[in-house]
């Protein structure tokens, strides 16, 4: 992909994705802009499908939607709320840290920074972009498993790990562009350019496309 495709990508991308599903932590940025329910909920998505994510993430913010009534909470009915999130047992835990960091060193309010994200047990850098970005639209790339295959299948960056994507795209992606590229990477990634066996002959992307690593596709 040459470096001026991007923009044609993109506003592709943005009338293809309404046809599918938008990913459970943008529906719950949506609802609420509320960065703390954003961060339990991007916790929560690790290793989890999005309807899972979606049902736990309710369950969990109707019994409690702020770090001080979260700590009320005893760490088993956290358990059972957001089972069966993958590993939800460490989430829970995860969860009742982070809300104590949040009340005796933020004042109960999430930080907007992704230094301080970072401190958080269980917060790395997706989660902190995500939190940053939807949260309190600062710019920031979040880069997961769709958005480093998909840059890399483009040819648009060569890189071999999230984090080095996520450095590369901050080097080359235009900044007006950083904050929607995972909403729009992410349902692409789920439902047409899958990991194994793309839907090549139906993407209007594929004259744009090196398809770096793709030995089949439908």
């Amino acid at each position: 992909m040459r470096e001026t495709d991007i923009h044609p990508v993109i506003r592709i991308l943005k009338g293809d994705v309404r046809q599918w599903q938008e990913p459970i932590v943008g529906v719950v940025a949506k609802e609420s802009r509320d960065a703390f329910r954003i961060l339990i909920a991007c916790l929560l998505s690790l290793r989890t499908k999005d309807r899972t994510t979606a049902d736990a993430s309710r369950r969990l913010f109707a019994l409690a939607s702020d770090p001080s009534s979260m700590l009320r909470l005893s760490l088993r009915r956290i358990e059972r709320a957001i089972y069966p999130v993958g590993f939800y047992r460490t989430k829970a835990k995860q969860i009742r840290a982070i809300c104590r960091r949040l009340l005796t060193e933020y004042n109960g309010r999430v930080p907007d920074s992704l230094e301080d994200l970072l401190t958080l047990k269980g917060v790395g850098r997706k989660t902190a972009n995500l939190v940053v970005t939807v949260g309190y639209g600062k710019p920031g790339i979040c880069v997961d498993t769709h958005v480093h295959r998909i840059s890399n299948r483009w040819g648009y960056v060569k890189t071999n790990s999230p984090e080095e994507t996520e450095q590369a795209l901050r080097r080359k992606l235009p900044r007006r562009y950083w904050i929607t590229f995972n909403d729009l990477l992410v349902p692409f990634g789920q439902n047409l350019c899958q990991p194994v066996s793309p839907y090549c002959s139906r993407c209007k992307l594929v004259k744009y496309c090196d398809r770096v690593g793709v030995l089949k596709s439908r």
